[in-house]
């Protein structure tokens, strides 16, 4: 998990109790003690001195700069005329800071104020009033103390707002109304709103026309009202993500078919009454699909992808996570129609075996991008066949553990543009597959070796000698590789950005030579 990553879950599992007028205070004020971490962070006089310089600047991002507040906010509006995009994702500033950006800032296009846990619908308010007419874009997360009343002045003053993402749970179906009666001009709408229900999205399909790309995440309380409600009404809809929506049924996926036609990209995570009808639906009725991914998904079958080869030539990409039911003739069906495939991506799939992808190799000329992890009745003959077929740029074979030295040398023979390679977690390959690899693919910039118990040293030496373009290597749990063989990778790669390793494995020499490139796994073993 990334640093911002755990920081963003961090805050979202916070909860206050009562508004955080002391939190606000402190923000507001420049006395406040720094920390360690504080005092080479971004503070409101460096921030000063840029936007004074600086006049013109027409983009600012301060994501996480936690030392940021609205004095160094105040400061870029009243510098900044001309400000069109503002990102203070994570950063403590208060709501003097937003309403200046408002006063100041006409020309504002997107803003993001994800994590900023000080803000209160005052703020939001003001900036509204200030230079709504401008504001296209606008982004929300975790702001505790936003509720309904901040979306009503958004819908009263940012008639042209063309893309809103909410996460919060203070909003309820009010709020949503009067974004769908004000803002018109709405494309793109990303929900995660535990207590929105049905009328918010009935409004949405009965005026927001224009809407292109809808994503629903987490909802236990919507219904297949609300989706038949997009389908009639947002006969323009391209983009439908539908996540841990539980209620959600086949019908919702066949009212959205029969409106939404233009439909290219489709994912659905974790709705568990969705089945293969649904899919088919989609299959039937949208030809224009482009990228499909069905994630969690035990109850759609090989059906639903038989039409979706039959109907929709067009497809480029196609996402399988532990899709139970799905087997090779759904694979071979989608191979043998969808021919324009450049990205297959498939896990723990355990139906899915050689034959499925013996046939992508056999049929998708121009596919690039290949996942193939923990689909353990796949071996050598899939890579076989897809190294005579395709020029693979990216491939993931991790814990497929029928694969040995004979598959890789395959896709080394075969795929010269290759860039990335995680073959971690396979035990049956060896150095016969570094050196090949090495000899083949030139170009390998990045490579996840993990948890492969057979490459010693000597095939690292083979490999780097022909990769020279190596930026990454990951080779934790690898127990023939000793001191000398990361000693061989770091000295060998002039381009060497990251490599990870135990860090009892790096002698001192290594350690003073390449301690900027090192990333240890601390265990002892």
């Amino acid at each position: 998990m990334g640093p911002d990553i755990e920081k963003e879950s961090q805050i979202k599992r916070r909860r206050h109790t009562s508004p955080p007028m002391e939190f606000r205070h402190v923000a507001e004020s420049s006395e406040s003690e720094d920390t360690e971490l504080d005092r080479f962070s971004l503070s409101d006089a460096g921030l000063a001195a840029v936007a004074r310089g600086c006049k013109g600047l027409e983009k600012v991002s301060l994501i996480w700069c936690s030392r940021v507040t609205s004095l160094g906010l105040t400061t870029v509006a009243q510098n900044c005329k001309i400000l069109k995009s503002l990102d203070l994702q994570g950063c403590y500033v208060g709501d003097q800071g937003l309403i200046a950006v408002g006063q100041n800032c006409k020309q504002l296009e997107d803003l993001n104020l994800r994590f900023c846990e000080g803000l209160t619908d005052t703020g939001l308010v003001g900036l509204a009033e200030g230079c709504g007419r401008s504001l296209k874009s606008l982004g929300i997360a975790a702001c505790a103390w936003i509720t309904d009343k901040s979306l009503e002045a958004v819908a009263s003053n940012c008639t042209f707002l063309e893309t809103l993402s909410l996460d919060s749970e203070n909003i309820r179906n009010q709020g949503i109304i009067s974004i769908a009666k004000g803002c018109r001009s709405l494309k793109a709408l990303k929900l995660q709103c535990i207590n929105v229900v049905d009328e918010a999205l009935l409004a949405v399909g009965s005026f927001c026309s224009s809407l292109e790309l809808l994503a629903l995440y987490s909802f236990q309380r919507f219904t297949d009202k609300s989706l038949s409600a997009i389908g009639n009404g947002c006969k323009n809809l391209r983009d439908l993500t539908l996540s841990d929506c539980y209620f959600l049924s086949d019908k919702s996926l066949e009212d959205v078919a029969r409106g939404c036609t233009k439909l290219t990209h489709l994912e659905i995570n974790g709705c568990h009454n969705i089945g293969t009808s649904g899919v088919e639906h989609i299959g039937r009725s949208c030809p224009g699909l482009l990228e499909l991914a069905l994630l969690y998904c035990p109850r759609i079958g090989n059906s639903a992808l038989l039409e979706v080869g039959r109907s929709c030539s067009h497809l480029q990409a196609l996402h399988l996570v532990d899709c139970s039911s799905i087997n090779d003739e759904a694979i071979c069906n989608v191979a043998k129609g969808c021919r324009n495939l450049r990205k297959l991506h498939i896990r723990r799939c355990y139906e899915i075996g050689d034959e499925g992808i013996i046939s992508v190799g056999e049929n998708c000329r121009f596919l690039t991008d290949l996942s193939l992890r923990f689909c353990d009745r796949l071996g050598d003959q899939a890579l076989v066949a897809i190294a005579r077929g395709c020029s693979l740029r990216h491939l993931n074979v991790s814990g497929c553990h029928l694969i040995t030295d004979i598959g890789l040398t395959a896709i080394a023979r075969g795929c010269p543009d290759l860039i990335y390679l995680d073959v971690s977690v396979l035990q049956n390959i060896g150095d016969m597959a570094l050196a090949e690899l090495g000899d083949g693919c030139r170009l390998l910039k990045d490579i996840v070796l993990s948890h492969c118990r057979q490459i010693t040293d000597v095939g690292l030496r083979h490999l780097v000698r022909g990769c020279t373009r190596l930026e990454t290597c990951h080779m934790v749990y690898c127990p023939l590789v000793t001191a000398a063989g990361v000693a061989t990778v770091v000295s060998s790669c002039s381009n060497i950005k990251k490599v990870l390793v135990e860090k009892w494995k790096v002698s001192e020499r290594t350690r003073r030579r390449a301690a900027s490139v090192l990333s240890f796994l601390c265990v002892d073993l």
